[in-house]
């Protein structure tokens, strides 16, 4: 029996041995990554059903082309529903906001002062009784330092003070609530202050427009009226070169010191206007007061000492008040705006005497001719003198108050010279005074109130 069993063994072994060298030549292990999706490059694509041509239907659609469409689809949704709900915030919190500002405006300050009011009377009431509750224990521990009845005093006034205390904050919520949930019932009230806050504020604004046409009146009041106390003015129409002014002054000119001091309110000014000029045969260029822009010039002696002042030149006819200073000995030339030393030159013709003779004249600058003669002249013209003026120098506008000394005033004396409320042209000059010395206008020049 076992001999007829061992063969039948070994055949079975042969074959299970058989079976397993066939699959190991078969089965071939991939150690790598399994991925079911790649496309390798050369592989064919699986073919896809073609659908039957129509207007909706695309021929070329594969599978990555439905991948990116499904992609773009839902991102455009997810941005439409981002940006509905954004929208819908922005106006829920935009009506929001409108409503909490109608009812601070309709209820807000009245509430506010209401509270404030109640706030400030409760801490005065809370102050007074602390004060009051300080002075019981300052009391009650002078006499009974160790007496119990004053402790059980003592705990009373506590209690006391805490109670007012509570009392006071119910008060002060239920105010609150008041204002905040009953606006209705403040209706009236709110109403009427807000009815008298309107009359005031229309109050308010009359005034102020009234404020404003006043000043306006009292602006061109004060343009129509000449400044300094002064009652006459001349009168400069227009540029010309036959308008201007000759002056005879009361003293020779032959001076050491000088101080010209006058008002000018002009129409127009060019690079050169000439307020007041001195000149002689020799130099027509002595004493020269002049206006370019906004600034103000100043020479003695020609153009090579000039003094000059920038910015002191108001515009719109305002009245402007200039002075022109110059000491020989120490050579200083001032400018003077509005009663203020606005420039100064040392070394200016020092040791210089100024020569008599010349021609004095307001508005315009000789340039070659006299009307007017020099100190106490007659008002022939002088030998050599028969030039003419330039209109482009001329003075348009008005001046007033003219006046020149022989000396150098102090800084005081132009002050009160350059108030425009005060009483200046009272103050006469001796070489020229103005309203003693003659001015004689010439041309369209005249003198006016």
């Amino acid at each position: 029996m076992f001999l007829w069993r061992l063969p039948q063994a070994v055949c079975l072994v042969s074959v299970c041995v058989s079976l397993t060298l066939g699959y190991e030549d078969d089965i071939e292990v991939n150690y790598g990554d399994s991925y079911f999706n790649e496309i390798t490059e050369g592989e064919p694509l699986e073919p896809t059903a073609t659908l039957a041509p129509g207007p909706c239907n695309a021929t070329d659609i594969t599978k990555w082309d439905k991948l990116f469409s499904l992609l773009e689809n839902s991102q455009m949704r997810e941005n439409m529903l981002l940006q509905y709900s954004d929208d819908i915030i922005k106006v829920e919190l935009g009506s929001l906001r409108g409503e909490m500002l109608r009812f601070v405006a309709q209820y807000g300050e009245a509430c506010g002062i209401a509270v404030e009011t109640a706030g400030r009377r409760m801490s005065m009431q809370m102050e007074a009784r602390l004060r009051e509750s300080m002075g019981h224990l300052r009391q009650d521990r002078s006499i009974a330092a160790s007496d119990s009845a004053g402790n059980s005093h003592q705990e009373k006034l506590l209690q006391q003070l805490l109670t007012a205390a509570r009392t006071q904050d119910i008060r002060l919520i239920k105010l609150e609530n008041s204002c905040l949930s009953n606006p209705e019932a403040k209706g009236e009230n709110l109403q009427q202050e807000v009815a008298s806050a309107e009359m005031l504020d229309a109050v308010v604004t009359e005034l102020v427009k009234t404020r404003a046409v006043l000043e306006l009146v009292f602006k061109s009041a004060q343009q129509r009226h000449l400044p300094a106390g002064c009652e006459t003015a001349l009168l400069f129409p227009m540029r010309s070169r036959r308008i201007f002014s000759s002056v005879t002054p009361d003293l020779p000119l032959s001076l050491s010191f000088f101080t010209v001091c006058l008002w000018a309110k002009p129409v127009s000014i060019s690079n050169r206007t000439v307020l007041f000029s001195y000149g002689t045969k020799r130099n027509p260029y002595e004493i020269q007061l002049l206006l370019s822009g906004t600034r103000a010039l100043f020479t003695v002696g020609g153009e090579a000492h000039l003094v000059e002042g920038r910015g002191v030149v108001k515009g719109g006819g305002v009245w402007t008040h200039l002075c022109g200073s110059w000491s020989s000995e120490q050579g200083i030339a001032s400018l003077w705006a509005d009663g203020h030393r606005v420039a100064f030159t040392p070394g200016v013709a020092e040791g210089r005497m100024l020569p008599d003779g010349g021609s004095l004249q307001l508005g315009q600058e000789k340039n070659g001719g006299g009307v007017s003669g020099g100190s106490g002249g007659s008002g022939s013209q002088l030998p050599g003198f028969e030039g003419d003026f330039d209109a482009k120098l001329a003075f348009a506008g008005k001046m007033t108050g003219v006046n020149m000394w022989d000396r150098v005033l102090a800084e005081d004396e132009i002050s009160q010279l350059a108030l425009q409320d005060g009483k200046g042209c009272e103050q006469r000059g001796n070489v020229v005074g103005w309203g003693l010395t003659e001015i004689v206008p010439h041309g369209g020049a005249q003198f006016i109130n």
